[in-house]
């Protein structure tokens, strides 16, 4: 089967985080994202889920040269960025979009759909 990275895209100027939430409109999406995950394990297509500290928080690594640059921030300025995400296993694109539909109207929000590269002649 082919893994999938469900990805929820979030607004760079507004760095929402769990805890900015309204603690009722938290409460309601996390019940429907819990309701989510447990369709998505009980059906075998988990692999793994998880939330990320908004940009603000990174620091970029660069070692690609002789010595490592550590600069504080994200490595790419944008109008969006990733939020969190899910791995989840699924037959075709069309299966993993039915689940992206799922996860979307659990979160009220947008979700990206793409295949993970596949090592070649696996």
């Amino acid at each position: 089967m082919t893994k999938y990275f469900l990805s929820l895209p979030h607004d760079s100027a507004e760095e929402p985080t769990m805890e900015s939430m309204d603690p009722a409109e938290l409460q309601e999406i996390m019940a429907a994202v819990g309701a989510f995950n447990t369709a998505v394990q009980e059906a075998g297509a988990f692999v793994t889920a998880g939330g990320l500290q908004p940009p603000s928080s990174a620091t970029t690594v660069d070692y690609s040269g002789d010595s490592p640059v550590l600069t504080p921030g994200p490595f790419v300025k944008a109008d969006e960025y990733l939020g969190g995400f899910w791995i989840i296993e699924a037959e075709n694109d069309d299966v993993a979009i039915e689940w992206a539909k799922q996860a979307s109207r659990a979160l009220r929000s947008k979700v990206e759909v793409r295949a993970l590269q596949e090592e070649p002649g696996a």
